[in-house]
């Protein structure tokens, strides 16, 4: 295995098209990385430029310790998984599994050692001699995960693998490219759109918007001290809420929203040279609670009114407004509030998120 580093590469098109501006990271020997963004952000041509199927327009793009940004890509050493499944249909997954291996020159013996370790590892050993049409589209992303890893590259390329599975198959397939990782302890690259398969997956998450890394940290780092309102409300499920107004100082620290709606706010959560200024305060629906008893008057205390409940089990989603802003919080199940009543809530104390209404950038307290 290798590690992958990226020094100040630029991805620009001949039509001037900036697609990737200044990317420099490191992918460790052995980790899993997560390239993760919204459609459009270039984190799909970081990938292709390190498996060079794109040409770096400017940087370093280092494999191990070679300089590979003139290397073709059968000779940087990758194994690379797309979104489509592309199996040979004719040919049944032992084929599929060794094809690669025999065009590049492998005997007969070797390849069917190495099909045979990647069919275990896998579980693939019932399917060798089924042909794709045959299988599972689980089945079938386990076979195209074979096919890179009966290569044993220093590094796997993931270009969004799980697009084409069902909700629950998705779900199994990331606890299987997981133990992979574990087990091979394999240098892997994963592009997703996805942010919860960013979560559960990246050992380390690059974060990408029109072109730019915007932040790199280990997943609950993110979630917890996002580094501007992009990520801050990019992950997340359902988004963290955020309110718009003037930070005032008046009886205690408050937002004041556009509609006048107030806002009290805990006073080690503001920032205090902010006052005055319009803020973004960004809280996260688990960190809207209810009130009761002696919460009555506590700061950070809000009512909106709910509009939509949905229970899913184990939580509750309540779809609310405060004046003309949407909230949502994510409750214990228990006792349902009605929609068109007001809910008193409470931010939890330490748990506001204040940036910057014009450059995004994250305020610290």
């Amino acid at each position: 295995m290798a590690a992958v580093q990226l020094e100040e590469v630029r991805k620009v098109y001949p039509d001037g098209f900036v697609a990737v501006e200044g990317a420099s990271f490191e992918v460790a020997d052995g980790e899993l990385l997560v390239l993760v963004g919204p459609s459009g952000c270039g984190k799909s041509t970081l990938l292709r430029m390190i498996a060079g199927l794109e040409a770096v327009s400017a940087g370093t793009l280092r494999i191990g310790d070679r300089v590979v940004n003139e290397v073709a890509p059968k000779d940087r050493d990758i194994a690379m998984v797309f979104q489509s499944y592309a199996l040979y249909p004719h040919m049944t997954v032992a084929e599929n599994l060794g094809f690669g291996l025999k065009l590049r020159g492998y005997d007969r013996a070797a390849v069917a050692e190495r099909v045979d370790d990647a069919a275990r590892t896998l579980g693939l050993e019932e399917l060798l001699q089924r042909r794709p049409a045959a299988l599972s589209g689980g089945q079938r992303q386990r076979v195209a995960l074979g096919r890179a890893l009966v290569r044993k590259p220093q590094v796997f390329l993931l270009d969004e693998p799980l697009s084409n599975l069902d909700a629950k198959l998705r779900m199994s397939m990331r606890v299987e490219i997981a133990r992979l990782h574990r087990r091979l302890g394999a240098t892997m690259v994963y592009v997703t759109h996805d942010q919860i398969e960013a979560m559960t997956l990246g050992q380390r998450i690059v974060v990408l918007d029109r072109g730019r890394i915007q932040q790199i940290d280990a997943p609950m780092a993110l979630y917890e001290k996002p580094a501007n309102l992009f990520v801050a409300t990019f992950l997340g499920s359902p988004a963290m809420n955020v309110l718009r107004g003037v930070l005032v100082s008046e009886d205690g620290p408050a937002l004041v929203l556009d509609d006048g709606t107030r806002l009290a706010l805990p006073a080690d959560d503001v920032p205090g040279s902010r006052f005055g200024t319009r803020v973004d305060i960004g809280i996260r629906p688990e960190h809207l609670l209810r009130r009761g008893g002696g919460d009555e008057g506590g700061a950070g205390g809000l009512a909106p009114t709910v509009d939509v409940v949905e229970p899913v089990g184990n939580e509750v989603f309540v779809n609310m407004t405060l004046g003309t802003h949407p909230l949502v919080a994510r409750l214990p199940p228990g006792e349902l509030p009605e929609p068109g009543t007001g809910l008193p809530l409470r931010a939890a104390p330490g748990r506001l998120h204040v940036f910057d209404p014009e450059s995004g950038r994250r305020l610290e307290p």
